[in-house]
């Protein structure tokens, strides 16, 4: 019975000490840290730097987004004609979106056919746009493949 009592202590201080307590004051320190600067930030009314500028549109197209899962998305314009497919190469991305747009459709009880536009700015950025639901994506950061997949209906 003993040997018993000791494995439970040994368990219930390793248990204890399977985080270091500076490791948990310094995760507490870190948020609170954060919520300060965002709080001074907010008081003082220093304006928000990580939105993207704006910037006129260009050049638009209007495309229908349709397919499934299993066989890919066909990118449709607006006389039916198909002007790119998610299972053609380096344009999976066009997949990704329509996940996208199909679940904010859903979401908002819309219908998933009405066209999307995919836009040029003046700054050479790349955005897609639903006027149906006011879901907008500015295509920065996704990498060059997933920019041209769209880039490319422009051109």
């Amino acid at each position: 019975m003993a040997s018993f009592n000791t494995l439970s202590n040994e368990m219930k201080h390793r248990d204890r000490e399977m985080v270091p307590k500076f490791l948990v004051i310094a995760m507490f320190a870190l948020m609170a840290a954060s919520l300060l600067l965002v709080g001074v930030a907010r008081f003082t009314g220093r304006p928000v730097t990580s939105v993207v500028a704006h910037s006129d549109i260009v050049q638009e197209i209007s495309v229908t987004l349709q397919g499934s899962r299993s066989e890919g998305i066909g990118v449709y314009d607006e006389t039916g004609t198909q002007l790119a497919h998610s299972t053609d190469a380096k344009k999976g991305f066009i997949d990704v979106i329509w996940v996208a747009v199909t679940r904010e459709r859903l979401v908002q009880n819309l219908s998933s056919d009405t066209p999307i536009r995919v836009v040029r700015r003046e700054n050479g950025h790349v955005g897609i746009l639903d006027d149906t639901t006011g879901w907008k994506i500015e295509l920065i950061g996704y990498g060059k493949d997933n920019v041209a997949a769209f880039a490319k209906l422009l051109d």
